[in-house]
Formats: C-alpha cells, structure tokens, sequence
C-alpha cells in the first residue's frame, strides 16, 4: 500500500489558522476530491472536526490520543493500526489530509505527495514541517495562475506537485 499525503501550504509553509484553511481555491478542492475519492483518508481528530463530518466516497479514518467517536468514521489510537485498517480493506493508497502534527509524525512513511504551493504569505498558526526535496523525484507540475474578480484577488497563484520519493 503506498502511503500518501496531499497537502496545501504558502510560501512560509503555512498551512491553517484556528483550524481553518487560509485560502479558498475552488481548483484545488476539486484536484483534492478527484485524487482521494474512493480511498482512505488519514487525519487527526482536530482536522476532521475542521471539516465537521465524514467526505463522501472515501473511508474516514482518525487517529486520537483521547477518546473520539463519530458516525462514519473509524478511529485509532495508533498509525500502524490505522494503516493495518486500511490495508486489511485492500486499499492500494492511503491519503494523509492533515494536520500539522499528522503530517509531520507520519512523514517517515510517506511514499508519495500531492502538494499545492499556495502564493500567499500571512497569518497562520500551522505549519507544515520544511520538506527536504533532495529524496524527492518531482513527477507532475502543473501552474495555476491568479485569478482576480473586478480587481481583487479572488483566488491566489499556485502550483500543484507531485513528488515521489527516490529509491
């Protein structure tokens, strides 16, 4: 099973403020949709209350230090039983969705990232761990311009990539 995360941050890694998301790319959550649809998404208990229930056609598992339950999901208190779940249900990729913690106790197990360089550089209160790309294979890339709505910016530049980890 390939383990995977998907992930969007700002030019200083910034990746949410007060559990929220801190941009608004109609583009970016219909990439996300399309790629984690039909599989197995892996998040922590703050993340999946920031989104407030179970995304459709995926399996929604949730790793918690404390006592969690929620109709539609299933919860860990341990990754490898999270990642034995997964497998056990014949999943080929399992998706890591955040948060800031998840993403940086679980990197060592990543396979594969789907990432959304985000220009925007501001307030924030998460942050997505510095990632050395030097391992890294950079398989896709696609750029996505600004997009203004009568002279505003209504949706910021970004790049979506994907890495694979080398060999």
């Amino acid at each position: 099973m390939i383990v995977s995360m998907i992930v969007a941050y700002g030019k200083n890694w910034e990746i949410g403020l007060n559990n929220q998301m801190l941009w608004h790319i109609s583009e970016d959550f219909k990439n996300f949709k399309k790629i984690t649809s039909g599989h197995h998404i892996l998040m922590g208990r703050k993340t999946f209350e920031s989104i407030g229930k179970p995304l459709p056609n995926r399996t929604s598992l949730v790793l918690t230090r404390g006592e969690f339950e929620h109709e539609g999901v299933h919860t860990f208190d341990d990754v490898q039983k999270a990642f034995n779940f997964a497998r056990e249900a014949g999943e080929e990729e399992l998706f890591i969705i955040g948060g800031a913690n998840i993403y940086e106790t679980l990197f060592p197990y990543v396979d594969k990232m789907y990432l959304s360089e985000v220009d925007y550089e501001g307030e924030a209160d998460a942050y997505l761990k510095e990632i050395d790309f030097s391992t890294w294979d950079l398989a896709q890339q696609k750029n996505y311009e600004a997009i203004l709505e009568d002279g505003k910016l209504k949706t910021p530049a970004w790049k979506f990539k994907v890495w694979v980890k080398k060999d």
